[in-house]
C-alpha cells in the first residue's frame, strides 16, 4: 500500500475554519481548535438569530396594528376575529404596512370588519 501524505487537505480545512473566524478575538482568529468550536457556537447563533428575527417582525407588526386599530375604538383580537369572519385574507405584515403608510385604506378595511361585528 502506498503513502498518502493529507498536508494539502488537513491545510485547506484549517484554512477555511480560520477565513470564517477572521475577526473573532484572541485566539479564537488563530488557534484552529479554539477556531472551529467558536465557528460551530456562531452558526448555532446565527441559526436561533434567524428564528428570533421572525419572532420579532411578527411581534412588531401585531403591536402595529394593535396601535392603528385602538384608535378606531376596536381591540386587536377582535379586529383580527371580524377580519377572519368577512373572508379578508390580508395577512399582519401587510396589514401593518397599510396602518403606517396608508391610513385611509386601513380604515376602510376596519370598517368592514366592524360591519361583520354588528
Amino acid at each position: 500500500m502506498s503513502r498518502v501524505k493529507r498536508g494539502l487537505t488537513s491545510h485547506a480545512k484549517h484554512k477555511k475554519v480560520l477565513h470564517l473566524t477572521k475577526g473573532y478575538r484572541m485566539t479564537r482568529n488563530r488557534l484552529i481548535k479554539v477556531a472551529r468550536e467558536s465557528m460551530l457556537h456562531a452558526g448555532e447563533y446565527a441559526f436561533a438569530g434567524r428564528k428570533l428575527k421572525k419572532r420579532d417582525m411578527r411581534q412588531l407588526w401585531v403591536s402595529r396594528i394593535n396601535q392603528a386599530v385602538s384608535r378606531m375604538d376596536l381591540k386587536y383580537s377582535l379586529f383580527i376575529h371580524a377580519l377572519k369572519k368577512s373572508d379578508i385574507q390580508l395577512d399582519r405584515k401587510i396589514l401593518a404596512d397599510l396602518a403606517i403608510n396608508d391610513p385611509h385604506v386601513f380604515k376602510i378595511i376596519v370598517d368592514k370588519a366592524k360591519q361583520q361585528l354588528n
